[in-house]
């Protein structure tokens, strides 16, 4: 961003201060448009980024052995990979789904094994909603100098 910025700036660095702010403020308020816009016209329930992240695990998930433990725990075991899932409290012994707050291969498995959303079990941070929202506000034109 920081360069980004910079190169913005080569052709405004002579500018007043005034000036200067008010071509910064024109460029943020069209970035944050432009990422408005581009969050409200997501079709998946998570960004994109994160959905093409948790895809691929949907069909490594497939081959996992679950079992459940308790009615929000399960042992999920497939070849070497193996975890205990907790769904309620989102976590796994692998530790993935813990750092990440996106459902691991494991988590996934016994959310499958318990008919419980995948997606209730992201980062709400992840979500569309939340996308939309961190680009809901305006960036407003500074007012001018006799305001």
């Amino acid at each position: 961003m920081v360069e980004s910025l910079n190169n913005m700036l080569v052709n405004a660095r002579d500018f007043s201060y005034v000036a200067l702010l008010d071509v910064i403020q024109e460029k943020m308020s069209k970035w944050w448009n432009d990422r408005r816009i581009v969050a409200m016209a997501i079709t998946t329930p998570l960004t994109p980024s994160r959905e093409s992240e948790l895809r691929p695990r949907f069909a490594q998930s497939n081959g996992q052995h679950t079992s459940q433990l308790n009615p929000v725990t399960y042992h999920v075991k497939g070849g070497e990979l193996k975890g205990v899932v907790d769904i309620f409290n989102k976590t796994c012994t692998c530790k993935e789904f813990d750092i990440d707050k996106l459902p691991c291969i494991h988590a996934v498995a016994a959310a499958h094994h318990a008919q419980v959303s995948v997606y209730s079990l992201v980062s709400p941070y992840y979500t569309k909603e939340y996308y939309v929202l961190a680009y809901g506000e305006t960036i407003y034109p500074i007012g001018s100098q006799s305001q």
